[in-house]
């Protein structure tokens, strides 16, 4: 199957009822200025928020508004301000439990599985438990049947174009390092998927 293609109406139906039968709401926009346009009416001004590393956060404008407008407690801001050789703690704990959580995920299975992996790990305590409350964006093209696919996406896409990302900002590869899989989310309304009916991400 190819990765890069938008869902259609018939998959992007089913997933976001597995998804909440697992516990996890969604919400669809058209494109990713209605997605930015939708965050910043969702997340209260001066709530704490920490933008993770994503293509499609970025590409929507979404960690500028967040980090640069001071309109937000900017936790990505903080951590940029911090020394990591005499504060790593500090940044570790700060990172971990943000009161919101925004960033994307790898791939969504039609029976209702997130998939998010990560090279250091930095993103993960807050989407898994830390944050009270969590927004993904997530171009339809992430939508795949089952976790097999989902695996599939993830070694054969998605890593490809992150490790030459990260290539060309860093001068230094990515690996896929740590693996968090999303089951079933246990506290009501703590995890949002805005899906977006535009190619956003990898």
């Amino acid at each position: 199957m190819s990765f890069d293609t938008l869902a259609n109406d018939t998959s992007l139906q089913t997933t976001i009822a597995a998804l909440k039968a697992n516990g996890i709401e969604s919400q669809t926009v058209n494109t990713g200025a209605e997605a930015k346009e939708w965050i910043l009416k969702t997340i209260p001004e001066q709530a704490e928020v920490m933008t993770m590393s994503s293509v499609t956060l970025e590409t929507i404008g979404v960690v500028e508004a967040i980090n640069e407008s001071g309109k937000y407690d900017s936790v990505k801001k903080k951590l940029m301000s911090m020394d990591r050789n005499t504060q790593t703690g500090e940044m570790q704990k700060l990172g971990a439990a943000p009161e919101w959580s925004i960033g994307s995920v790898h791939a969504i299975t039609e029976d209702g599985k997130v998939l998010i992996a990560s090279n250091t790990g930095s993103q993960l305590p807050g989407y898994a438990y830390g944050s009270q409350h969590v927004i993904w964006v997530v171009g339809t093209q992430k939508i795949v049947p089952h976790l097999d696919q989902a695996m599939k996406r993830l070694e054969e896409y998605i890593f490809p174009l992150e490790d030459e990302h990260m290539q060309q900002l860093y001068k230094m590869g990515s690996s896929i390092n740590k693996l968090l899989i999303f089951n079933k989310e246990g506290t009501p309304g703590r995890i949002t998927v805005l899906f977006v009916k535009e190619k956003l991400g990898f």
